[in-house]
């Protein structure tokens, strides 16, 4: 505080600022890379520990034996879908009662606000089957979800199997303290959406259902189970939530802790784990799984029907049994003890999952970077566009001591000048604010509500016409706001410029720190896209450079971008027909995850992000 109170210290500052301002632009944002580079080395990202004493130091003696029962419960259950057309609802109610189980089924429809054409949908109705396993020790004050997705085709049949094994095992068992669900969900999202709206008795995505009939306790943590086929050679856990929410670390290393003990292969993000931490290849590969969470967290999509328990405050994982055709096989057998280990271990809880990390990255299953490490590199980022602010406006204070010091020596020849030249005041920053704002809301508005319109004028589908109309509007918006200053006097000058890019470097500051604070991944990639152009961004110098650098940067090539790297970390490069077809598909999922479920990217880039960016071609633009 005193080298900012003095004055003599307070201008050797600015001097400083002023002069070395680009290197240490350039040097902050090199920084921000190479901390995110470095946090996949291991002093960055120590191993993981459990932080909970009641699933600590002793494990429980897993002795499920039902493994052949769960492959033929799984062989009726794919008969009778097959039979059905869809999921089996008599027949899973019969077998539920059968094992002793309170049944419960709930119908629910939902209309979506265009066609999803990748799942062929429209109109989705369906309906949710699940058991309540009452617990003998306790009084149904808190209870565990077991769920299953009814996919279509054969897909996770075998899930189902397990489950009905599950809940016959528990049911012959004594020591529950808590209620557990057993859940067979249709329509994967929209179906555990449709139930955890009914079971908590709220509805907030105009879901229509009959309500939740009966209730078990507070649900204290959920496991989501797929299994690709009756053969499963490892195990892949999605952690990824919707809005990019993470589950409590805990009941990741519990879901570890088990598969180590019963030898079981596990991976994160398809990752195997490697030992060799020391060496340059484990390194790229730590990397490589720290950035496809980072990918898969910054999109705000859930990874499982796991995503949706978080925005209750559930903590929920989704495990994925692969068949990869490795050499290592596991029976039913093995994986129905490693769940049941798992919930054994959640029936000992005395209170919910909270003593360990809510804000984490991956770079493996044995190794996490905490939100103390990781925060920095975005700090470094957001640095840059805050040395460049603080350079525009001292560069605007000395404009206008050095006015005030020519009037004050009697310059009539300079004071003469300023009349003539109108000093911009805060009234010029309104037409550009108010149009780039329109064309973000535009955006975000009309694509859903003109699909309509479209389709009559155009021989386009429904789907395809949002989703072309979201990029027409995208594409139209770079033409609007580039002549707005024009409206005012004094909107043309230099001050006019630079306190409009002094505006948009704080809004673009802000929005991304916020952003960092729910979703580091969204943030910290779109502050390495954009943070480049929007300091280096002038009406001045090279502009056909600088426009193509501001174009790279817009948050729709940010998007194709992440989904060519994604692609290429998952060692199927994309070409780019593909690709750009994978990015229409993202573009139409967006706004499908935002209107079904309350994703925010969509709103956040439309009505935050691109109207800032377009501020920015707007300084590009002035004249």
């Amino acid at each position: 505080m005193g080298l900012l109170s003095d004055p003599h210290c307070r201008r050797a500052l600015s001097r400083l600022v002023v002069r070395l301002n680009t290197p240490l632009c350039v040097l902050s944002y090199v920084a921000g890379l190479g901390w995110f580079l470095a946090m996949a080395l291991p002093p960055l990202a120590p191993r993981t520990y459990m932080s909970e004493n009641a699933m600590g130091s002793t494990m429980v003696e897993e002795q499920f034996p039902h493994g052949e029962r769960a492959l033929a419960y799984g062989r009726d259950f794919a008969a009778q879908k097959k039979k059905a057309g869809g999921i089996p609802v008599a027949w899973l109610e019969k077998t539920m009662w059968g094992l002793g189980l309170e049944v419960y089924k709930q119908p629910f429809a939902r209309t979506l606000p265009f066609p999803d054409e990748s799942r062929e949908r429209y109109m989705v109705k369906g309906t949710n089957v699940y058991g309540i396993l009452r617990a003998p020790r306790a009084a149904s004050t808190e209870s565990l979800v077991l769920s299953v997705p009814c996919s279509e085709g054969t897909h996770n049949s075998q899930a189902v199997g397990l489950l009905l094994a599950l809940a016959a095992y528990f049911r012959g068992q004594i020591y529950w303290a808590k209620d557990i669900i057993f859940l067979v969900n249709e329509h994967d999202l929209l179906g555990m959406e449709a139930w955890l709206e009914a079971y908590h008795d709220v509805n907030v995505t105009e879901m229509q259902s009959s309500g939740a009939l009966g209730r078990a306790g507070a649900i204290q943590a959920a496991v989501a189970l797929e299994l690709s086929s009756d053969v499963v050679t490892s195990f892949d856990v999605a952690v990824e939530g919707l809005n990019g929410q993470l589950p409590n670390l805990d009941l990741v290393n519990l879901f570890h802790a088990f598969c180590q003990k019963n030898g079981l292969l596990c991976t994160i993000q398809g990752k195997l784990q490697r030992s060799d931490w020391d060496t340059l290849p484990a390194y790229a590969h730590s990397l490589q799984t720290l950035l496809l969470m980072v990918l898969k967290q910054g999109s705000g999509q859930p990874q499982g029907d796991h995503g949706l328990f978080l925005c209750y405050h559930i903590e929920a994982i989704t495990v994925r049994g692969i068949n990869s055709f490795r050499q290592y096989k596991y029976d039913m057998t093995t994986v129905g003890k490693t769940l049941e280990g798992m919930f054994r271990k959640l029936n000992n809880l005395l209170e919910r999952l909270h003593q360990s990390y809510f804000f984490y990255l991956l770079p493996s299953l044995s190794r996490f970077v905490s939100i103390g490490v990781y925060m920095p590199a975005f700090g470094f980022l957001i640095l840059v566009l805050v040395l460049k602010a603080l350079d525009l406006w001292m560069q605007l204070n000395k404009c206008e001591a050095a006015s005030a010091e020519r009037l004050w020596d009697g310059d009539h020849g300079a004071a003469h000048a300023m009349v003539e030249e109108p000093r911009p005041g805060l009234l010029v920053l309104v037409p550009p604010l108010v149009v780039c704002h329109a064309a973000g809301l535009a955006l975000y508005l009309l694509p859903v509500l003109g699909q309509r319109v479209a389709t009559q004028h155009f021989p386009v589908s429904e789907a395809e016409a949002v989703v072309l109309t979201l990029i027409a509007i995208y594409v139209a918006g770079m033409a609007l706001p580039h002549s707005a200053h024009r409206a005012l006097p004094g909107g043309g000058s230099d001050r006019g410029w630079m306190t409009l890019k002094l505006l948009a470097l704080l809004y673009l500051a802000a929005q991304l720190s916020c952003a960092a604070l729910l979703n580091f991944s969204l943030g910290f990639l779109l502050a390495a896209t954009m943070v480049p152009a929007a300091a280096a961004v002038r009406p001045t110098g090279p502009r056909p450079v600088l426009a193509a650098l501001l174009v790279l940067s817009t948050p729709a090539v940010t998007l194709l971008l992440g989904i060519f790297l994604h692609h290429e970390l998952e060692e199927r490069p994309a070409g780019l027909a593909e690709g750009w077809q994978l990015f229409l598909q993202a573009l139409a999922e967006g706004l499908l995850q935002h209107h079904l479920y309350g994703a925010l990217p969509f709103p956040f880039l439309a009505l935050l992000t691109y109207p800032c960016w377009l501020l920015l071609w707007n300084v590009l633009c002035w004249k």
